[in-house]
């Protein structure tokens, strides 16, 4: 699967406790953008406001700037769509001190657009040196396999 956006650091910097499927509200030249791949999703995260949640931070700019009206705002408000237990989760975890809800990817999914957002917990800079130290060992042992073929 082609993923259109991902938040590469999002492993990295949070502990991923449990992931959702959302569908996302978007216009037409807001589709158009994300399968050309132009968007980030860094600094974005999700937050839910009177029984439903919003993308917040997103930027997807139009796919044709030129054609775009002039009333477009890249970085505006994206409705999910989630079921009504998964939206009260998330508000649950919101009002959990150390715990966020941040996307990780958006994918096509069909003729559909979802994205892949996940409630987490940010990692201490300990917690990233063992992270490293775990990756490097693992790719120290894959190389010595490799070689010993």
């Amino acid at each position: 699967m082609a993923n259109y956006l991902e938040r590469k650091r999002a492993r990295f910097d949070f502990e991923i406790l449990k992931t959702f499927e959302a569908g996302l509200e978007l216009l037409g030249t807001e589709v158009k953008s994300l399968r050309a791949k132009k968007g980030k999703l860094e600094g974005a995260h999700v937050t839910v406001r009177g029984g439903e949640a919003y993308l917040l931070n997103c930027e997807i700019p139009p796919f044709q700037p030129q054609n775009a009206p002039k009333e477009f705002d890249a970085t505006r408000n994206r409705r999910l769509l989630l079921s009504k237990k998964e939206i009260a989760e998330l508000a649950k975890t919101e009002e959990t001190k150390g715990l966020a809800v941040i996307p990780l990817e958006i994918y096509p999914k069909g003729r559909y657009i979802k994205l892949r957002i996940a409630i987490a917990r940010g990692k201490k800079k300990a917690d990233k040196r063992e992270t490293i130290k775990k990756r490097e060992a693992e790719r120290d042992i894959s190389r010595a396999l490799k070689y010993r073929r």
